[in-house]
């Protein structure tokens, strides 16, 4: 069981949804999802990468099955109870990928475990999210009024018009957005060392919200090497070049399993 910064327990299997648990893998790959999603995002990738991982879709607090919980809004504090949720996962090598604020989140529990257990991921994989030392002068969003706040989501184009136009689900969605958005739009990143581990950073090749130099940024956040690969699409080229990307992801974590 996992104690919340609410007070409330819940079941450490509740962080996952669509595992696959795999006891011969030899690399556990932690699924981050970006605001708004969850971890459906990751229900397929298991068939696509090597037999030798393991895929852990991350469910966080708000969404999917655990829409009764309120959704973090501090990146810190969040970063926090998952490292002590996934503490009984971290006995076999492991790895992290996100996209957007999942990049982000993943970025700031591998400094957790760092801090606390003296572990990092065997690699960090980051997707769509500019480095955290970049800052960007945009507007605040998460506090707008209803109306304005929605007109926000279809700029952005990330949020499915079958949900923008369904008043219930749009009802269920708002406050988690607004959390997810908070926690985008107030980070404020924290010096540190370099992490030890690699990292490979994926981009968009048309995501105007984060071009390719906020991507290379990446590079200084490591002491090892760095990895840079530009994919077709926008900023959820996630799901339009899934192909491409699995590809990729796939020859990176068999290099890594035949390092171990």
């Amino acid at each position: 069981m996992t104690t919340l910064s609410s007070g409330k327990s819940v079941s450490n299997a509740a962080w996952f949804v669509g595992r696959k648990p795999n006891p011969r893998a030899k690399l556990s790959l932690f699924c981050f999802p970006y605001a708004g999603g969850n971890a459906l995002i990751y229900r397929n990738w298991h068939a696509a990468l090597p037999p030798t991982v393991e895929v852990l879709p991350v469910q966080l607090p708000g969404r999917g099955g655990r829409m009764g919980e309120s959704p973090a809004t501090d990146i810190f504090a969040l970063a926090a109870e998952i490292a002590s949720a996934f503490a009984p996962e971290l006995d076999r090598p492991f790895a992290f990928f996100g996209h957007s604020l999942g990049a982000m989140l993943s970025f700031e529990l591998s400094r957790r475990l760092r801090e606390e257990r003296g572990k990092e991921p065997v690699h960090l994989f980051v997707s769509g999210r500019r480095a955290p030392h970049i800052s960007e002068a945009l507007p605040i969003t998460y506090n707008l009024p209803e109306d304005e706040f929605v007109v926000e989501l279809k700029r952005l184009n990330g949020t499915p018009t079958e949900v923008l136009e369904n008043p219930e689900l749009m009802q269920l969605m708002i406050p988690l957005l607004r959390a997810d958005f908070q926690i985008c739009e107030t980070y404020q990143f924290r010096q540190d060392a370099p992490l030890s581990c690699p990292i490979s950073a994926f981009g968009g090749l048309a995501d105007e919200h984060v071009p390719r130099e906020f991507i290379e940024g990446w590079r200084q956040h490591t002491s090892g090497p760095f990895k840079l690969s530009m994919l077709p699409g926008d900023h959820f080229f996630l799901r339009s070049s899934e192909p491409m990307l699995m590809q990729l992801m796939a020859q990176h974590l068999n290099r890594i399993v035949a390092q171990l």
